[in-house]
């Protein structure tokens, strides 16, 4: 069984902007993999010339958006959760993943710098 993991980012940014960044294929793409299409209640994402199929599984407008890959078990999926923080006003990103235990280390490695490239697209 996998590990479910959760981060939390800091951004200085409307919801609007940084939803719109997590929800669409064009968004995605300035970000998250080279390329981002969408199609029957599937995101097709590619790296390298490579296709990974992701299903929308919820999308909470301004709030969270759920995908789960093609042959992932049926409790695994990854999320992106916003929260505004009540006392500063700043604007968390909370990530759910999924990752074997061995592989966690290094899978937070890339959502860091996954994320560094997101602040830089949004200049927050």
């Amino acid at each position: 069984m996998r590990k479910r993991i959760e981060l939390e980012y800091i951004f200085s940014s409307s919801v609007n902007v940084l939803f719109s960044r997590l929800s669409t294929p064009m968004g995605l793409a300035e970000w998250f993999a080279d390329d981002v299409k969408y199609k029957d209640n599937t995101f097709i994402f590619m790296w390298d010339g490579v296709a990974s199929r992701a299903e929308l599984v919820e999308l909470k407008r301004n709030l969270s958006i759920k995908f789960r890959w093609e042959n992932a078990d049926d409790d695994e999926y990854f999320e992106f959760f916003l929260r505004l923080e009540p006392l500063t006003s700043e604007l968390a990103l909370i990530i759910t993943d999924f990752v074997d235990e061995e592989e966690e280390e290094d899978t937070v490695k890339l959502w860091n710098k996954q994320i560094e490239m997101l602040h830089r697209t949004i200049g927050a």
